[in-house]
């Protein structure tokens, strides 16, 4: 089976024929730096992240860009409430965001250019369609998009101009139609100079629109494989980079892939609904893998919900995996066998999950092929006797293969030095309770079994799950209520 991806625009599912063979380019929306980043951001991000992965994985090489809008009407605006230079603003959360995506394991992307500096491709663009007669400039230092100049205007959304009419909505100065949308915005004198450029059309800055198409074309080419973001930027941002391009004569995306939304307890994320979580207090409350494979168990295209049962659940299956990475780890480890050590990219993966990755990256099936993976990895290292080190070479390689491609191989750096659960925390519990363990052990083999049933009922009490095996025993947090 060929990789197969839904496009949204033609509503479909295909075949991925990329424009150059071999290569796929990709380009994803990226954060608007005007506050801290939130779940909806990492949901989106992770989603894509798991695209990239796969596209490796199956041998292509990937270009992503994402990029970055470090000026818009929000970012000025709670700049000057918070007395911060614009500027600045946007830089401190765009470091927050690489800081939270780096700390659940999103991959950098090849590019990642800022709208401020593409000023000069803006202009270029904006000369362009003004020439073919798709935008205008209103002589007070805006450029406007023509919508009723453009036939294919409303295609990826599937409206119709008339759809889009307000007959309500009063028209802002200089535009022609009020469905325009702006390219360029006149420079205000109520905001800095510093956040305005000079452009043959007059002073002002970026349309949030505008830099998409520009910084594509030059990172991309004039046609590039895919566009991808949230499902909530298909109008109108989306329309309208489509449609500015292509009045511009390029071809632009091939294909458009978005991310479902997120919900919190069955509602979708907003302050107004007091139910607004950031990616910081979701980090905070929980292990950044747990909180990583919360976001990508589900399909991309489908809601994602995050609760505290949702929550649990992933910290719980997370566990699991990483327990059993581990223990099968430690028993390879006084066996010269290199299997498990490899390189991941190096291990065949099953049929039945990369039919599942293949099929617009079916995640929740591919994950049923990992849970039947770590049960039989888990079946052979409780048999009685001598186990076959291969076999559990074999089996440890395929699950860390298959996890590594959703970014949750339990031994890799990510999670550091065999499966450090969330940012040396559990290496430091590990240490605690294999002492308690230890203490147990002596307890029972001194017959005094009361101080070893008060041991293990002190770990049940705060929350950990002791399994005696043939192999000593071994701990997992236990689910929460």
């Amino acid at each position: 089976m060929t990789l197969q991806l839904h496009d949204t625009a033609t509503r479909t599912t295909a075949p991925l024929n990329p424009v150059r063979e071999g290569a796929v380019s990709l380009y994803v929306c990226g954060p608007t730096t005007q506050g801290a980043p939130h779940l909806g951001h990492l949901r989106s991000f992770l989603a894509f992240d798991v695209l990239v992965r796969w596209l490796e994985r199956s041998g292509y090489e990937v270009t992503q860009v994402r990029n970055v809008t470090d000026i818009e009407d929000k970012i000025l605006s709670k700049s000057a409430e918070a007395g911060a230079d614009w500027w600045a603003w946007s830089q401190r959360f765009e470091r927050e965001f690489q800081d939270v995506l780096d700390r659940v394991g999103n991959r950098r992307p090849s590019y990642e250019p800022r709208a401020t500096g593409h000023v000069p491709e803006m202009i270029e663009l904006m000369q362009l369609l003004i020439e073919r007669g798709h935008a205008y400039a209103d002589g007070a230092g805006s450029v406007y998009f023509d919508v009723a100049s453009f036939e294919g205007y409303g295609s990826l959304t599937r409206q119709s101009l008339e759809d889009m009419l307000d007959a309500g909505e009063e028209m802002e100065p200089g535009k022609r139609d009020r469905r325009d949308f702006a390219l360029w915005k006149a420079a205000k004198p109520s905001e800095p100079e510093t956040a305005s450029w000079d452009t043959p059309f007059g002073r002002g800055r970026p349309g949030w629109h505008l830099e998409c198409s520009a910084m594509s074309r030059k990172y991309l080419g004039e046609t590039f494989d895919i566009h991808a973001g949230g499902l909530d930027l298909r109008f109108p941002h989306h329309e309208n980079e489509q449609a500015q391009s292509h009045a511009a004569g390029f071809g632009f995306a091939r294909r458009w892939m978005h991310s479902g939304v997120l919900t919190v307890d069955g509602l979708k994320m907003g302050k107004s609904l007091d139910n607004f979580v950031t990616a910081e207090q979701a980090l905070g409350d929980h292990p950044a893998p747990a909180v990583r494979l919360a976001m990508v168990s589900g399909h991309y295209r489908a809601t994602v919900e995050y609760n505290e049962t949702a929550m649990a659940e992933a910290e719980t299956v997370w566990e699991r995996f990483r327990a059993t990475a581990v223990r099968a780890a430690q028993r390879l480890g006084e066996h010269p066998v290199a299997a498990a050590d490899a390189a991941l990219d190096a291990v065949e993966l099953s049929a039945e999950f990369r039919a599942a990755m293949d099929d617009d990256l079916a995640v929740p099936e591919a994950l049923a092929v990992v849970h039947r993976e770590q049960s039989a990895l888990n079946t052979l290292l409780a048999a009685r006797g001598t186990v076959d080190v291969t076999e559990v070479a074999a089996g440890l390689g395929r699950l860390r293969a298959m996890l590594d491609v959703l970014g949750l191989d339990p031994l890799g750096a990510q999670w550091g030095q065999g499966a450090d659960a969330s940012g040396g925390e559990h290496s430091a519990l590990d240490a605690l309770i294999t002492t308690q363990l230890a203490a147990r052990e002596a307890a029972r083999a001194e017959k005094d079994w009361a101080r070893a049933d008060a041991l293990r009922d002190a770990l049940t009490a705060a929350g950990i799950r002791i399994e005696d095996g043939q192999d000593g025993a071994r701990w997992t947090l236990e689910t929460r209520d």
